[in-house]
């Protein structure tokens, strides 16, 4: 059989033909694509003729479509499906891979092309689009080491091969450790405080082990676990929390702590090599912050009132309980405080949010009414695996948008967390429609039983959709810039922004809807939800700067300093201690060795962006509520300068345009309880 990636599909926006798709495809797929984007590369040095956008640019940006085509399923297939042939072929691919990226980046006539086209930007007749793509190409390719010489690019592609293998190698031990930890329950009485659903999400998760009679609690990758807010047995609680918080660091063969160092050692010297004094400076030099120091301005200015507020909810607590807290009493005396103070109880809110509701009559109906998008399932389409849903997405004219695909469940083959990627990226170059898809991990429950989400899970899943609506919405020339191909502290920036209709008047009430009863909830119960929404911000938000502060700790070190880090845990006590952020009783939303959007996720240096974020988010927010909230107007003002633009313009111009000014960090502060 030919295979199914050599052309592009036939189907519906070319998604991916997955039922022709074999595991042996994507070696082939791969070493073909790689030839083939060489090949043109190649082609457009070879010429003798000066530069120009027709002769350099559109080539470069119409190589590697094959290349493209397999990654993005490939890819998306080992994060969400991955097998033991998929996970060897990550690892057998991933320093090739990197090569092969590397001499293209550092490709030293593809360069000189390019600069001389940068050079000369202000006398050619250029769209700004165009214009905007030579002056991103030329600074990705001088950070990523173009402009080093041979012998400075040599050992630059061994480190970068080197960081590949490593990164994959965390992001598998991870996977491999989470499903070991699981924890495994005897009685059902252990499991006191879990709703009926819960506990046969328990019983099933177990049975697919074939541990029948039994309860298996998976992991989910944050530190802390939705369960342990409801939960009633101490013991198990921590039980589970000891579970989480040992990923990664308890010696064996998928032990994190040797790689993650080496990864730092790694990061750190390629930084030095590419005239950087630490791979934090290397990265935010591409990003919005632009220095480490920026970055660190903002996040140590939150600590202490993030730390200060933590403290005062702790005291709370332990009145409460009776006893000193600890990490794995939190979340469950957090909730009893609720109940007490605001008379909320987020744990008996789930019979309220049914999935397919939550689906249809809040997430894509907040699109639809803010963006006059509608969703049609298509039937007769099928994903990567049983259970993935295709819908098709009209705009509200009725032309076509794009695919969006929904796979909401938990499996042992699916990497923790959620997060959205792109199957097919709109581009009018190379005539491409939009193909998203939306991974979250639900416990799936058994046969014939609804699928009720929890409060964080609803939040979870308009916050990834956000992230969907980006790349759906995003409408440009270059494939360079499609979908939410933007700098990483501002891609958080849209799916926080989706998040505020979760709790909008007349959204909620059509979606939030008593599976049995078919009651509404009630009015009242919105009302406490959104007078305790600053209770446990203290919390979260001390959970979530001692992770990014901890990921620019370690990515702040010189070589030097970095080689002589030898005990992980060590360094993590040390660099919480310095912010102010190691209270024994709120852990670090991700330690160091299963901390995966730092060490496998591409957010290494970078998990500092979604607070970054949260700013615009906030300062957005607000707006939509000085405008009149969820409109076709506001919509439209949105989409047109934030979602619809992809990465194809400066995205701070573009948001003072949408806003009329700079973004205000007051919004911010209010929403998290931080303001003086």
């Amino acid at each position: 059989m030919t295979n199914p990636f050599f052309a592009p599909s036939t189907l519906p926006y070319q998604l991916p033909p997955f039922a022709e798709i074999r595991e042996e495809h994507y070696a082939e797929a791969i070493d073909a694509g790689m030839a083939e984007q060489r090949a043109e590369i190649a082609a457009i040095t070879a010429q003798t003729d000066e530069p120009t956008f027709a002769n350099t640019m559109e080539p470069l940006e119409r190589s590697g479509q094959l290349l493209m085509r397999v990654l993005r399923v490939f890819y998306n297939q080992s994060s969400a499906n991955s097998s033991d042939a998929t996970n060897a072929l990550e690892e057998q691919y991933a320093p090739l891979l990197s090569a092969h990226q590397d001499a293209l980046t550092l490709d030293a006539a593809l360069f000189a092309r390019i600069d001389a086209l940068y050079t000369q930007r202000d006398n050619l007749e250029l769209t700004d689009e165009q214009r905007y793509l030579i002056e991103r190409r030329r600074t990705e390719m001088f950070l990523a080491g173009a402009g080093l010489d041979e012998a400075a690019k040599k050992r630059l592609g061994e480190l970068n091969g080197r960081l590949s293998t490593l990164t994959t190698k965390f992001e598998k031990n991870l996977l491999a450790d989470t499903n070991e930890l699981a924890v495994i329950v005897d009685d059902a009485a252990e499991l006191d405080g879990l709703t009926s659903g819960e506990i046969a999400a328990c019983a099933q998760a177990a049975a697919d082990r074939g541990l029948n009679g039994k309860y298996l609690i998976s992991l989910v990758l944050p530190t802390g676990h939705p369960y342990l807010a409801s939960l009633t047995n101490r013991a198990l609680r921590e039980r589970i929390m000891t579970a989480s918080r040992s990923r990664g660091g308890r010696g064996g063969e998928h032990d994190n702590r040797e790689v993650l160092l080496e990864i730092v050692r790694l990061r750190a010297e390629r930084a030095r090599l590419l005239g950087f004094e630490n791979h934090a400076a290397f990265v935010a030099a591409d990003q919005t912050a632009k220095t480490p120091e920026n970055i660190a301005a903002m996040l140590e200015k939150l600590a202490p009132a993030a730390a200060r507020n933590a403290r005062a909810e702790q005291q709370k607590l332990e009145a409460l309980a009776g006893h000193p807290i600890e990490a794995h009493d939190w979340a469950y005396f957090s909730e009893k405080v609720r109940a007490a103070e605001f008379d909320v109880d987020t744990a008996v809110l789930r019979p309220y949010f049914e999935a397919e509701r939550v689906l249809q009559q809040g997430v894509f109906a907040a699109a639809t009414q803010v963006f006059g998008v509608t969703f049609t399932e298509r039937h007769d389409l099928v994903g990567y695996t049983d259970g993935v849903r295709v819908f098709e997405v009209h705009n509200e004219d009725g032309s076509e948008l794009g695919l969006y695909l929904l796979d909401l469940y938990t499996r042992d083959s699916k990497r923790g967390g959620a997060w959205m990627n792109e199957l097919i990226g709109q581009n009018e170059l190379l005539d491409h429609p939009t193909v998203v898809v939306n991974n979250l991990n639900v416990p799936k429950p058994p046969a014939g039983e609804p699928t009720l989400l929890t409060f964080d899970e609803v939040n979870t899943f308009f916050h990834e959709f956000g992230h969907a609506l980006h790349g759906l919405f995003a409408h440009v020339t270059y494939p360079h810039f499609t979908g939410t191909n933007v700098y990483r502290d501002f891609v958080e920036f849209p799916s926080q922004v989706n998040e505020m209709w979760m709790l909008w008047p007349g959204l909620v009430e059509d979606y939030a809807v008593h599976h049995e009863t078919g009651e509404p909830i009630p009015a009242e119960t919105i009302e406490k939800i959104r007078a305790s929404e600053t209770w446990g911000e203290g919390f979260a938000t001390s959970e979530y700067l001692a992770a990014a502060l901890l990921d620019q700790a370690w990515h702040r070190l010189t070589p030097e300093e970095a080689n002589a880090v030898t005990d992980v845990a060590a360094f993590e006590a040390e660099a919480l201690a310095r912010v102010g952020l190691d209270n024994p009783a709120v852990p670090t939303r991700y330690s160091s060795t299963y901390f995966a959007h730092t060490f496998s996720g591409g957010y290494d240096a970078g998990y500092y962006s979604y607070i970054w974020s949260e700013v615009l988010d906030a300062d957005t927010v607000e707006w939509f509520h000085e405008n009149g909230g969820l409109t076709r107007e506001n919509g439209d003002r949105f989409r047109e300068y934030v979602l619809g633009i992809g990465g194809k313009r400066d995205p701070l111009e573009a948001y003072r345009e949408f806003r009329g000014r700079e973004a205000r960090i007051e919004p911010l502060l209010e929403r998290r309880g931080l303001a003086a």
